[in-house]
């Protein structure tokens, strides 16, 4: 009996080593004391529509294809000015998104020094994921020259919600 053996021609693009990815996550949770509140406008059905507050908590991933000289993906030293921007956003603030029909009542409560005030795109956990998943993931390229991506961002109202912005 002849058997012959038939070897498939190699695909270069099949076979090409897929590319590492490594990655290193960073969290500042509800103790730091973020603690802002929050009113959702459009959330006409829901309680949420009243101003109320939370201690957020902050996930960031981050990965790269090439560790730096230490090894690592990211210095997480390097993350003091992300941490005081959080501090400065979130601390005892009050976000409104930028189209809420109050925002000139939450404006001047921040004139007469009640509030201190974000005006943010919009409001919710998901959009908060997106504004610090914007501001900085510029950050970590520019810190980098874009060796380091920033993956996801997970914002935490508190232990049982959570909202992840990633691209």
């Amino acid at each position: 009996m002849n058997m012959s053996v038939i070897i498939p021609a190699l695909d270069p693009v099949a076979t090409a080593k897929p590319r590492e990815i490594y990655r290193s996550t960073k969290s500042y949770d509800h103790s730091e004391g973020l603690s802002c509140c929050f009113r959702q406008w459009r959330a006409t059905h829901s309680h949420c529509r009243l101003i109320h507050g939370y201690a957020l908590a902050f996930r960031f991933v981050f990965a790269t294809h090439e560790l730096d000289e230490r090894n690592w993906c990211f210095d997480f030293g390097g993350l003091k000015p992300v941490k005081a921007w959080l501090k400065e956003m979130f601390d005892h603030t009050m976000l409104v998104a930028e189209d809420d029909p109050a925002l000139g009542r939450f404006q001047a409560l921040h004139e007469d020094g009640l509030i201190d005030i974000r005006v943010l795109p919009a409001v919710g956990c998901e959009a908060t994921a997106k504004y610090v998943f914007d501001y900085v993931a510029r950050y970590v390229e520019a810190e980098t020259g874009a060796r380091v991506w920033l993956e996801s961002v997970e914002v935490k109202e508190h232990s049982g919600n959570s909202a992840i912005y990633s691209r």
